[in-house]
């Protein structure tokens, strides 16, 4: 079976068994901010195991894209040198929420192995955590499989349920045991069975994981049975791909032998042939690691910019950036020395296009993407050998034979300039890379990225009383509210005092909990003798809702009655900014086109913040259409309809699906204006209401993706009359009136660019002069003219220039020109090419300039024959500057 096939035959299957077959998500999750990138099939199910969703199924099915190349889940480095890492990779999964557990989890995963795909039963393993004698019944009694073939796995990372075979979400939240599937390739590969001694061999091949949540844990450490245990399954697409084709790595499978050709003829094509590395052989052949890792960044990188990343200096774009330049460098290391990568996106649509249309739909703009990306790394590697080249000489000059690891990660991080190839360029002058230091600084790196993407559950709350019933949508006080739980410390607790900050959860509520984009409400709770401050509202489920603050007075226990008052005002803003936010996004759609599709939105008090799909700025007479067409809802003071339907009626009527917002089987459809959208949150009654409507931001976050930011009512007047303060005092501190203030500033910028050019015109000719002066200070030595003065008034281009025009004059010289701000040295160092010549590059301009800068604080480098430096003590230089007769003394 091809991989097509393999992924078909496994959705098939599954839907025959009642699953639903939902599409991969996008490899960058739309509303979950934990995870860098989607590395697993349940990141989509996440809120459903949580309990925070309810799906109209409850069971699924997926082929879902996954990345793990960031954060916790990082297997870049071993992209390449290994058969079965990756960055982009596959996950099949099948899902049970709260419906099938083990016995039917394990009996599908065996019933597919050997009977649709045909496998051996007598080549695959199983492993079930140590203490799940269920688990490991049912493969016994039930499935048959012998029981040396079943291994029990225990707490083998060094804590209680810290097992191979033991799954957590999170140090809190969901979690159970494993079992896991593995296939025998035969006695002719090195390894041994799961649990062995030498398990690590590629003979026993993990294939499946199927996991059991079957409990929560608290933060107690406290193991409590989940109500509706669930089911959570992965088997990597080219894992089971390589079992099915016969081969032993994932890079011998159909998929990729397109792409490794692909990659070798575009290496080729780029200028490769010379010889290639030790590390790959020599030469660029289909077992080159280098061609495993471009063909499989090439996949990675392409699926990360269809979902609307582009490269960058953190986050996702820096991760994008890494494996990109990773691919792009390995293809230099064959010997490629123009932009290739980029024209592997068409073959890898022809390969993938068919399961994901994303491919085929943006490739232009990921081929564009990367073209860019490439070019820009090409002009990389050339500075990043200047920079490498003049640390050198200070290397050489003090003889150390060792580069500073700080600088080589500096070089990694700042300018992509990977360490193997600084390795290469040092080893080729007998230079050694302190690679201790590099990896201090790398692995600081990698806990501060490891610590932006670790997953945390939102609350992490058990609960399992009565649903809250919410009446937010229609009043803002709700009088006899009970108390159903309290939390202190993410514990459940029966009573809260004054001064403690808890969670707090009733049976009826006027509070809208945060979804959706839209923030919670804030407030006060209350009785006779207690006082809440409430500063959020969130989901502890789908349908129950935390108050989050700070008792005041007295104490409030479960059981107790409330007063749920919600903040008014804030409200009133915040729905006000909601409102808006529907009625501009189909103004964005009437004005830039049907493709606007929103990416996120974050509505509060203050403003409404919101992304969408677009591929280019918004012009102002764009933003002023927008502005114009909202404002003209608004006016129209249209009334306010909500009704709440079946998603199929929902969607006839026409109503837009908002990104990030959660849909079960009935749902909530708001018209508002001429807007029409799916929305469970909080909005005014009437247009009018909203008052005035300004966007004050818009910018781009992403490759096609846009954000504008806008506010409302008494926000957009106090903008309004911020802007307005700003341009009087403008206006007065040029004596000009607010409407004369525009060609007054243009008058203005004209005269200090003529300015600028007068004063640079001038300063050419102070240096001119001072050159000519400077002349006849110039000594002989060895038959070269020595020259080391200080310029006054000078700035870095005048040094330059003058020592253009003082190298043509002289003809045959070394010169060093210093300007001083301060306690600040300037510092140019300059060699003619005759001279270069005659000393066999014993006289270098970057080894004098560093020379003079080490004498006054500082220290530099540059080219042979024009060097710059800086320097922080002024009172050093006229000894450096007498020191250098001496220095070229010695090298002539």
């Amino acid at each position: 079976m091809k991989a097509a096939e393999i992924r078909s035959t496994f959705l098939k299957y599954f839907e025959s068994k009642g699953h639903q077959i939902v599409a991969s998500s996008p490899v960058v999750p739309g509303d979950d901010p934990t995870l860098l990138f989607t590395n697993a099939g349940m990141n989509q199910f996440k809120d459903v195991f949580l309990g925070f969703d309810k799906r109209p199924y409850s069971r699924a099915a997926t082929s879902q894209k996954c990345i793990r190349a960031g954060g916790k889940h990082n297997d870049l480095e071993n992209v390449g040198y290994t058969a079965r890492h990756h960055t982009f990779f596959e996950m099949l999964g099948n899902f049970s929420f709260g419906d099938y557990f083990k016995r039917d989890a394990i009996k599908f995963a065996w019933e597919l192995l050997t009977v649709e795909f045909k496998l051996p039963a007598e080549r695959l393993w199983a492993t079930v955590y140590a203490e799940d004698d269920e688990a490991y019944d049912i493969w016994l009694k039930e499935i048959g499989l012998p029981a040396e073939r079943i291994v029990r796995i225990g707490d083998n990372k060094g804590a209680r349920y810290a097992s191979d075979n033991f799954w957590m979400m999170g140090d809190t939240g969901p979690c159970g045991p494993c079992s896991e599937i593995f296939f025998d390739h035969g006695p002719d590969v090195a390894g041994g069975p799961p649990g062995s001694p030498d398990e690590d061999g590629d003979r026993y091949i993990e294939i499946w994981n199927n996991v059991f949540m079957q409990f929560n844990r608290t933060e107690d450490g406290v193991m409590h049975p989940l109500p509706k245990p669930s089911v959570d399954t992965g088997m990597g697409l080219e894992r089971i791909t390589a079992v099915m084709q016969h081969v032993h790595s994932n890079y011998e499978i159909d998929l990729f032998v397109a792409l490794l050709t692909a990659a070798k003829k575009a290496v080729d094509a780029a200028g490769a042939g010379g010889p290639g590395s030790a590390a790959d052989g020599g030469g660029c052949d289909k077992d080159s690691a280098s061609l495993k890792v471009i063909a499989d960044h090439i996949r990675a990188c392409s699926f990360t910019i269809a979902d609307g990343v582009i490269p960058g200096n953190e986050g996702r774009g820096y991760v994008l950036r890494r494996i990109a330049r990773r691919a792009i460098r390995h293809g230099y290391k064959l010997g490629a020395r123009k932009p290739f990568f980029h024209t592997l996106v068409a073959p890898l649509a022809a390969e993938m296009g068919g399961a994901y249309p994303e491919l085929a739909r943006d490739a232009q703009r990921i081929t564009a993407v990367l073209k860019t990306e490439e070019e820009r790394f090409f002009q990389t590697i050339a500075n990043g050998m200047e920079i490498l080249e003049s640390a050198l000489v200070d290397v050489e000059t003090a003889g150390t034979k060792t580069l500073d690891g700080e600088l080589a990660f500096k070089l990694h991080d700042t300018y992509g300039f990977p360490l193997d190839l600084t390795a290469d360029v040092c080893r080729e002058r007998g230079v050694t890379v302190d690679e201790a230091a590099f990896n201090l600084a790398m692995n600081r790196q990698r806990e501060q990225a490891r610590a932006a993407g670790k997953f945390k559950m939102a609350q992490g709350l058990a609960y399992s009383g009565v649903a809250t019933a919410f009446h937010g949508y229609d009043e803002l006080t709700h009088e006899g509210a009970k108390v159903t739980a309290l939390y202190l410390d993410g514990a459940p607790v029966q009573q809260v005092n004054a001064g403690d900050d808890a969670v707090i959860v009733l049976d009826h509520t006027p509070f809208y909990a945060e979804s959706g984009g839209q923030v919670g409400d804030t407030g006060e709770l209350r009785n006779a003798t207690a006082r809440v401050r409430i500063e959020d509202t969130t989901k502890i489920q789908a349908d129950v809702f935390g108050h989050q603050g700070r008792v005041l007075e007295g104490s409030i226990k479960v059981g107790d009655a409330l007063a749920a008052k919600v903040d008014a005002e804030t409200r009133a803003r915040t729905v006000r900014n909601h409102s808006a936010t529907h009625l501009m996004h189909k103004a964005l759609r009437e004005v830039l086109g049907a493709h606007v599709a929103q990416k996120g939105s974050l509505v509060n008090a203050e403003r409404t913040r919101f992304d969408f799909s677009h591929n280019a700025p918004l012009s102002d007479d764009e933003i002023r259409r927008i502005e114009q067409q909202v404002n003209a809802e608004i006016l129209a003071n249209a009334g306010t309809q909500a009704r709440v339907m079946t998603i199929d009626d929902a969607q006839k009527l026409g109503a837009m699906m908002l990104f990030g917002e959660k849909y079960g089987d009935t749902v909530r459809v708001l018209d508002i204006g001429s807007s029409r959208e799916l929305c469970g949150g909080v909005h005014v009654q009437r247009t009018g209401d909203i008052g005035l409507f300004k966007i004050v931001a818009e910018g781009g976050v992403a490759a096609g993706v846009r954000r504008v930011e806008a506010v409302t009512g008494a926000g957009a007047l106090a903008y309004l009359q911020s802007l307005e303060g700003t341009v009087s005092h403008l206006a007065g501190s040029l004596k000009v009136t607010p409407a004369e203030l525009e060609p007054r500033v243009a008058a203005v910028l004209e005269q200090v660019r003529a300015l600028e050019k007068e004063i640079a015109a001038l300063k050419g000719k102070l240096a001119s002069a001072q050159g000519d002066e400077l002349m006849a200070q110039a000594v002989d030595v060895g038959g070269l003219k020595v020259l080391a003065a200080r310029l006054e008034g000078a700035d870095a281009k005048t040094l330059r220039d003058t020592m253009d025009k003082l190298k043509d004059k002289l003809k045959s010289a070394a010169i060093v020109l210093a300007a001083v701000d301060g306690d600040k040295v300037q510092l140019a160092a300059g060699v003619t090419a005759d001279v270069l010549a005659n000393t066999a590059g014993k006289l270098k301009a970057g080894e004098l300039v560093n020379f003079v800068a080490q004498q006054v604080g500082g220290k530099g480098g540059g080219k042979p024959d024009l060097a710059m430096a800086g320097g922080t003590d002024a009172s050093k230089l006229a000894q450096a500057l007498a020191s250098v007769r001496g220095w070229v003394a010695e090298r002539v």
